[in-house]
């Protein structure tokens, strides 16, 4: 443990990149063959839409007229509204906007091929018939019609897939639930719920509302091997059904869990999870559930750069909307998926039915996907000279203009954008696309550097070797080793002024700390080297993520990581 010339003193140690594990109690072992088939219509997809909508919608984000911290759908956690108070609001929930075939609309209009919607969050309110608990939409408001039904009607005649979020493990509501703290009421036996409740529920889901192809489990908080053992045999009743990996929390011998899919939350890894299925879902604005005071929505031109970048890393896009207590999703989520939809009706065969780019840093112009022999080139910086490197590819397309040269092959465009943001070029090959560029591993000098290049950024401006950084900024990196081993991080910095930032492993089970910066130095480009502390890593391929803890503007400059092995 050392202390950096910053005063910067941080021990970081993180399980990354936890593996995906089958368990044979929940879906009988498939052969490789037998699990692509059915993955197939999921990974083609790419673009679902997620739906958090329930009575936290009615409040809209305030309490007793008083605005409350946090998502709209943790309003009775945030504000520690009680249990009778919080199920008081049923009596005004009427959603008499609600139709369902518009909602469908709106997401096949958008380009999505999916929809994942909240059968029930934390607070423990069903939005579907259930004889498990009167706690439901349909048996305690006035509005009495299962919109589950509806839009399971509604995505079969749109041919939609449908799928389901349930909060398995925190239930503030009812008796022995997690996650209530505040209220001795809710106070009763974790096993019983799920006896009662849960596992009753995820039966009647599976079972109630024809073919369903998705179940989203989340925050699995005192789920054990043996409790999830309790919903494993429940999802044979949708033969092909996938399941996330938030079932239960990671087992600690190996740090897997069961599950098909890995589950980023509000950000995109910076190298996807090769060699595993992933869905990145995210808000588009800061909330899941309707929070009427929430208006920091994300520009459509972000969210088709987000749609391409995670496309070019083998993933999916799970755009999630908060429709109001009246049952419609907010016009401005509408606006921006239309134009996503109109983006994608020009260019979708970038997207659909793609893989991954063969890439494996970033590409300072944008980013690529392909399928089979053809390359397609999703430019976000229009070059000015028309040409663009693919480094480390070294043979020519059969239909698509390029020269090869030193670095890989230069690809010439048109004068000017075909498309914006983001514009796609197709080159077909006589075979799939090879590089020799790989992610960064141990050097010569048995230490990891991560160079601005490696990494993606968001926020901030690139000069050369250094990335410069006001307020909001992130850095996220992926890079190997092949031994496990501890790893001293350093980061060569330039701090203007007072900096918070955060290091940490994303992810829904990542761990984070916060450290500080002081001003350092004479200002922009004199660079100190300041030690963050030391990283345990497994061998294999590992990402994490630098990002600024200040709103205000805050100046700051990197210009590269390294990792050092601890001597043992």
């Amino acid at each position: 443990m050392k202390k950096g010339p910053l005063g910067l003193l941080l021990i970081l140690a993180a399980s990354l990149s936890a593996g995906v594990a089958q368990n044979s109690n929940a879906i009988p072992p498939e052969t490789k063959a037998q699990r692509d088939a059915r993955m197939t219509w999921w990974r083609d997809a790419r673009f679902g839409m997620f739906i958090h909508w329930g009575l936290y919608a009615l409040p809209a984000g305030a309490w007793h007229g008083q605005p409350v911290s946090g998502n709209g759908e943790w309003i009775m956690n945030k504000a520690q509204i009680s249990v009778a108070d919080y199920a008081a609001l049923t009596s005004q929930f009427n959603p008499v906007k609600f139709k369902a075939t518009s909602w469908v609309r709106i997401a096949k209009a958008a380009g999505m091929k999916y929809i994942i919607i909240t059968a029930k969050h934390h607070d423990g309110f069903a939005m579907f018939n259930s004889a498990a608990s009167p706690f439901n939409l349909v048996a305690a408001t006035p509005f009495h019609r299962d919109p589950l039904k509806e839009l399971a009607a509604a995505c079969a005649v749109e041919d939609l897939r449908l799928g389901f979020y349930y909060s398995q493990s925190q239930d503030w509501h009812h008796r022995g639930g997690a996650g209530n703290f505040w209220d001795a009421s809710q106070a009763g036996d974790f096993d019983a719920y799920l006896d009662a409740v849960a596992v009753p529920q995820v039966r009647e889901l599976l079972s109630n509302y024809g073919p369903i192809s998705m179940l989203w489990y989340d925050t699995p908080r005192r789920m054990t091997e043996e409790r999830a053992a309790k919903f494993l045999p429940l999802h044979a009743l949708q033969p092909g059904i996938i399941v996330n990996n938030r079932l239960r929390t990671p087992d600690p011998r190996d740090g897997s869990t069961i599950g098909d899919t890995e589950t980023p939350e509000q950000y995109v890894p910076p190298n996807g999870y090769p060699g595993k299925d992933w869905e990145t879902c995210m808000t588009m604005n800061d909330t899941w559930g309707f929070k009427k005071d929430d208006q920091n929505w994300k520009s459509a031109d972000d969210l088709i750069r987000k749609l391409s970048d995670i496309a070019s890393k083998g993933g999916n896009f799970l755009l999630n909307v908060g429709p109001d207590a009246l049952g419609e999703i907010p016009a401005p989520s509408v606006e921006r998926l239309q134009a996503v939809g109109a983006w994608l009706q020009r260019n979708g065969a970038a997207i659909y039915g793609t893989q991954a780019g063969p890439f494996a840093c970033r590409l300072p112009w944008g980013r690529t996907t392909q399928r089979g022999n053809t390359l397609y080139l999703h430019v976000w910086e229009w070059p000015t000279d028309g040409q663009l490197l693919l480094p480390g590819v070294h043979h020519l397309p059969v239909k698509g203009a390029a020269t090869d040269s030193p670095a890989g092959i230069v690809v010439k465009l048109p004068p000017g954008p075909m498309d914006k943001p983001v514009s796609i070029a197709a080159l077909e090959f006589a075979r799939p696309v090879i590089t020799t560029r790989t992610l960064p591993t141990v050097g010569p000098d048995g230490r990891v550097t991560l160079a601005i290049a490696d990494a993606e950024i968001t926020g901030g401006e690139v000069a050369g070797d250094v990335a410069s950084f006001t307020n909001r900024w992130k850095l996220q990196y992926s890079f190997s080793t092949p031994a496990e081993k501890l790893w001293r991080v350093s980061v060569e910095v330039s701090p203007s002024a007072y900096n918070r930032i955060t290091v940490s492993a994303p992810g829904p089970f990542g761990r984070s700390l916060t450290a500080a910066f002081q001003a350092w130095g004479k200002g922009p480009g004199d660079f100190t080297t300041v030690e963050l502390g030391v990283l345990a890593l497994e061998a294999g391929v590992h990402s994490f993520e630098i990002k600024s803890e200040m709103d205000e503007l805050r100046p700051l400059q990197i210009r590269r990581i390294s990792l050092e092995p601890v001597p043992q």
